[in-house]
């Protein structure tokens, strides 16, 4: 048995919408985490049903928690990209549990691969259908917790506000996100001890 077949596995459920209670796993490794359910709940919450129909796009996916989520309250299409072997592979499983003809999965660095899913937002987006995006960088494994931040400010930035109808970021609490990020401003920060979701819309 090689070592990745060795990882202990987690199981949670997707906690609404037409696949509430199916189960998804989670690997345990260092580079991915589940978001806590009182935060995921909190987030679904503040979307309501504004998720149906929309596109979902979780920028550091993990094994795709919180966008399968998004999947089973009604997004029309969802979109993961993730860097870690073991993770894409749980994320490739869990999708496939659910309803993998409505989810695209990108395999590589979201630094490097978000361009990608951009490109393919506005490409197959003919009917102009707008798009939330969750950041969740993975600061704990990085070198320098400022840094991931900086980059992932920079991610945001490049993102066309055309297709954006929301962007969140789930961080540290003790780190201070702009007020505002390129053509996108702060709606409102919700904390979770030592989480926090910060949620930015379009500028008016």
């Amino acid at each position: 048995m090689n070592n990745k077949e060795k990882i202990k596995i987690f199981k949670t459920n997707i906690i609404g919408g037409k696949f509430k209670g199916r189960q998804i796993e989670i690997p345990d490794i260092g580079t991915t985490r589940s978001s806590k359910s009182i935060l995921k709940e909190s987030f679904f919450n503040t979307l309501q049903f504004d998720i149906m129909d929309k596109n979902f796009v979780e920028v550091f996916a993990g094994s795709g928690s919180v966008g399968l989520e998004a999947l089973s309250r009604g997004a029309s299409r969802c979109y993961f990209i993730e860097q870690n072997k073991t993770a894409f592979r749980v994320l490739t499983s869990n999708a496939k549990k659910l309803d993998s003809s409505k989810t695209t999965l990108v395999y590589g660095d979201s630094f490097e691969k978000l361009s990608i899913v951009l490109d393919m937002l506005k490409r197959d987006n003919k009917d102009k259908v707008k798009t939330y995006f969750y950041f969740d960088p993975p600061f704990s494994i990085r070198d320098g917790m400022d840094e991931i931040y900086e980059n992932s400010i920079k991610l945001i930035q490049s993102i066309d506000i055309d297709i954006c109808e929301m962007v969140t970021v789930e961080h540290m609490t003790s780190m201070d996100l702009p007020q505002e990020i390129g053509e996108l401003v702060l709606k409102k920060k919700t904390k979770f001890g030592r989480s926090t979701l910060s949620y930015y819309i379009p500028k008016d």
